[in-house]
């Protein structure tokens, strides 16, 4: 039965974690250093932008770092970037491979929600302006092009623990802020 006058007021985000770059590939930390996307990582998009052809979003956005703007260029032709979208600041950890971390650091990033890195940013920091972020936006589905850090993020906000590959996308509901934060499932 339908009500007259309803209005569902849902924020739906399609979040893309950017394509593939040599670092990823090589699976070194990457946080703000500006990577390119790689070949393979330009293809993924393409194959992305098919995907997307001919939906329709409130907004589409992109972190500012250089992978995420061109997965967002090569797949859709651009979006608007935001920094509140960057990945995790990994510091003096940027660039570094999961071996040649120390292990309690490899420990804190297996916990992810109690990291900080060193010379870097806190995955609390992270989140902080992650939801300063949702928080702004209007209701409707966005389209979002950002890391890995940011997907995991958001996903385990509302309860799940996937690992989303470079290129990859997931569509999550995400809940009003305002009433009582995340409570949405993927």
């Amino acid at each position: 039965m339908a009500i007259a006058g309803l209005v569902a007021l849902s924020t739906r985000l399609w979040l893309v974690r950017h394509g593939a770059t040599d670092w990823s590939d090589a699976e070194r930390l990457t946080g703000w250093t500006n990577v390119p996307l790689n070949e393979r990582g330009r293809v993924q998009a393409q194959v992305l932008g098919r995907a997307m052809a001919g939906r329709k979003f409130a907004g589409i956005w992109s972190s500012d770092l250089e992978r995420a703007a061109e997965t967002a260029r090569v797949a859709v032709g651009g979006a608007i970037p935001d920094r509140r979208l960057r990945e995790l600041n990994f510091g003096d950890l940027d660039g570094c491979t999961w071996d040649q971390c120390p292990p309690e650091i490899r420990e804190e990033l297996l916990a992810f929600d109690r990291f900080a890195a060193p010379g870097g940013e806190s995955v609390e920091a992270l989140r902080e302006r992650v939801l300063d972020f949702l928080a702004r936006l209007s209701p409707g589905d966005h389209l979002v092009f950002t890391h890995g850090g940011v997907v995991r993020l958001l996903l385990r906000a509302v309860g799940h623990y996937a690992r989303i590959p470079p290129g990859g996308l997931v569509e999550v509901a995400w809940p009003d802020q305002r009433l009582g934060g995340p409570s949405a499932a993927v």
